[in-house]
């Protein structure tokens, strides 16, 4: 409202000058994009990468499944991230432990993955993830996280959009006060000779 004020005021103000005019359009324009291109672009941006990431969780949910598998020893301090699908927020376990499963193909495995229970001694059964080759992989991602992100991403697009917007507006303008100070510095270099003197301008 202050930006459409002011151009309204400088259309109506007999000292304005070119420059000061196009000065307030440009910023009632800017101020329209940012209203409104910004968001839209947001939208898109959120919508965009929001597609690729289902896409992404649907193709990790086909390529990767739960396995029992039993605890062959655990390792004291260690962590491992591939594993347990009851870890916490859905990462790694809280240890490490050595397990054997089979692959989907039947095939003998043995591998080092996280659990999470702290109980887990020789002989017990966790649940792992693993792909299609039977190799222990970190669980595939959520599509609340997956929202998330995207929500994440629209918002980040949103400002970046923003920002692109003034920073354009600023280099306009920039450009514009310069030119502006350019004409001054000559219109003054061209009257100063005669500054002063009686009879100047009759």
């Amino acid at each position: 409202m202050r930006t459409a004020a002011g151009v309204l005021r400088w259309r109506r103000n007999p000292l304005r000058r070119a420059t000061d005019r196009h000065e307030a359009w440009l910023a009632l324009g800017a101020l329209l994009l940012t209203l409104l291109g910004a968001p839209a672009a947001g939208w898109a941006g959120g919508s965009l990468a929001h597609d690729a990431l289902r896409r992404s969780v649907r193709a990790q949910h086909e390529g990767r499944g739960v396995t029992e598998a039993v605890v062959v020893r655990r390792l004291p301090g260690g962590h491992a991230y591939a594993g347990d699908p009851e870890a916490d927020g859905g990462r790694g376990g809280h240890g490490a432990v050595v397990a054997a499963w089979r692959a989907p193909d039947g095939s003998p495995c043995t591998g080092t993955v996280g659990t999470a229970s702290r109980a887990a001694g020789p002989g017990s059964r966790v649940r792992i993830w693993t792909d299609r080759a039977g190799r222990p992989v970190e669980p595939p991602m959520s599509r609340r996280t997956a929202r998330t992100h995207a929500v994440l991403g629209g918002i980040g697009t949103s400002l970046l959009a923003a920002a692109c917007v003034e920073a354009v507006r600023r280099l306009v303008v920039g450009r514009m006060r310069r030119r502006r100070y350019a004409r001054l510095d000559r219109e003054w270099a061209e009257a100063g000779p005669d500054w002063g003197r009686a009879g100047t301008g009759s």
